[in-house]
């Protein structure tokens, strides 16, 4: 009996130790930010073939399907028209294009603290997608995300210290009205979180009045433009070589507002780009090096995110697979391509094919993220919250992704070497003194520096475990996400603010 009472003590002490720790740690082992760049799965000589057959692409091949407006500017810039209806871009243009191009700038906040630079080799997530299911928290299934779920994946990441901007992640499919949706969708981000967040716009003439509700966030006309808190998400490039010419017009539109860009090539691998992983990586590049060209003939330097994603189907159905071996190096290798050429890099990882909250999720999750992290991909997109292919996004995700995140971050902190964390002195009195390094001042001081401690993962031995009900990590991640919802109401927009937007626009 005295042994069970002392095993209960020690188990009642572990708990208050972490709930402690948990409450108010006395110092963040991995905040974001940390540095990456240590992954390099191509070697010098392979990140010049493969840039210099993206400039033979180019100079050569050249895009097609160039909107009128668009090959003005270009031709400006000193494009080549080849007479048959392509331009061709000369590697003199794109390297102009690749030197004036923006190499750091800020995603604001609107609270400026939640601000974070984009460039150098400083490795932050966040989220992209444009799911249309949800994984619902009640029945565990997926059903047509609405504008309520996009709401509380808004408020919910608010929360996350992981996820350093926010896109929206899931569409919300009971809005009909592109323009209605588009509007909801900017409204959500604004009363629900002030950390740097994007949208996309369907139409270009949706942005000026959208713009408008962000000059009423920021305090006035043009406010917005002065510090813009919103960036968009575009892809004005259409595989393989051709430009979109409904998403240039939107390019045009944001640049005239200041609204910063990441111009997105997604090509799949095998289906609209090359299936193997060299000569897809040079058409990859080469259509994203289009994009940045396309910015520079319109505003030289104007900050745009060079989000060069690449992405993997299944060559025996077609199936879009997002948690791949490959999706993981070619990743990692694009942002190992933008970062060589001294470009703000976006790649995309963390999209898990599976549909639960299962080992295959933790397995995609945990191999793409780390690899485009080890690699130093700036922002790494679509890497919390999103399910299932890009189809699902689910509440119970983001809350364990963002755990994963810390654990992440904590491997790119690496290993501090000083006199002290040696431990010569501390090993010298551990060996001659107690014969443990338990409970010394040595300890104790690396103890909150040094470690992440996870609130959601279970370190529990066996018994503790089923004596606590057995739980698995979809189950705690459901409560978490729930109290989250629960208490976690934000109105980051004043009475008199919302108001004046519900005045003149649509809001659902």
């Amino acid at each position: 009996m005295a042994d069970l009472r002392t095993q209960q003590g020690k188990r009642s002490g572990r708990r208050e130790r972490h709930a402690q720790r948990a409450a108010k740690p006395v110092f963040d082992p991995c905040p974001p930010g940390q540095i990456g760049g240590a992954y390099r799965p191509l070697s010098e000589p392979h990140l010049r073939q493969i840039y210099d057959t993206a400039l033979r692409l180019l100079e050569h091949l050249g895009m097609g399907e160039v909107p009128a407006r668009l090959q003005h500017d270009l031709l400006r810039a000193g494009a080549r028209d080849n007479g048959a209806g392509r331009l061709l871009f000369s590697r003199a243009l794109v390297e102009d294009a690749i030197d004036k191009a923006a190499k750091r700038f800020v995603l604001h906040g609107r609270d400026e603290s939640r601000s974070i630079e984009v460039g150098g080799n400083k490795v932050y997530f966040g989220t992209g997608g444009a799911a249309v299911q949800t994984l619902d928290m009640e029945t565990g299934l997926y059903r047509p995300s609405t504008l309520a779920d996009l709401h509380d994946f808004t408020r919910l990441q608010d929360t996350l210290a992981n996820v350093s901007w926010f896109t929206r992640c899931c569409v919300a499919t009971d809005v009909a009205d592109p323009l209605d949706l588009d509007v909801n969708t900017a409204y959500a981000l604004l009363r629900n979180t002030t950390k740097p967040t994007a949208t996309a716009f369907t139409l270009a003439e949706h942005v000026a009045p959208i713009v408008e509700m962000f000059d009423i966030a920021a305090g006035g006309p043009g406010e917005f433009a002065k510090r813009p808190f919103v960036k968009a998400h575009i892809s004005p490039v259409i595989s393989p070589m051709r430009y979109g010419e409904d998403a240039v017009d939107v390019v045009y539109e944001c640049i005239h507002h200041n609204i910063p860009v990441s111009c997105i090539t997604a090509a799949q691998a095998g289906a609209t780009a090359p299936a193997t992983l060299a000569g897809f990586l040079a058409q990859s590049l080469a259509e994203t090096l289009a994009s940045l060209v396309m910015v520079h003939a319109i505003r030289p330097g104007f900050p745009m995110v060079f989000s060069n994603w690449p992405l993997v189907i299944d060559l025996r159905t077609g199936a879009f697979s997002g948690g791949s071996g490959e999706t993981a190096v070619l990743n990692a290798a694009s942002a190992q391509l933008s970062n060589w050429l001294g470009l703000p890099s976006g790649v995309a990882c963390s999209m898990t094919d599976a549909k639960a909250i299962d080992a295959q999720y933790g397995m995609e999750k945990g191999l793409t993220s780390m690899a485009a992290a080890l690699a130093g991909g700036n922002l790494i997109y679509e890497s919390s919250g999103m399910t299932a292919s890009l189809l699902g996004a689910s509440f119970e995700a983001f809350v364990l992704d963002d755990e994963m995140h810390s654990h992440t971050y904590r491997a790119l902190r690496g290993i501090e070497v000083s006199e002290d964390n040696l431990g010569y002195d501390a090993i010298c009195e551990a060996v001659l003194g107690e014969g443990h390094f338990l409970g010394g001042a040595h300890t104790h001081a690396a103890m909150e520096r040094d470690y992440f401690y996870p609130s959601l993962a279970d370190r529990d031995e066996p018994r503790t475990w089923a004596e606590n009900g057995a739980p698995d990590a979809w189950s705690r991640a459901r409560e978490r996400a729930r109290e989250i919802l629960r208490t976690h109401h934000p109105a980051y927009l004043s009475a008199d603010q919302d108001r004046r937007i519900r005045e003149r626009f649509n809001i659902l």
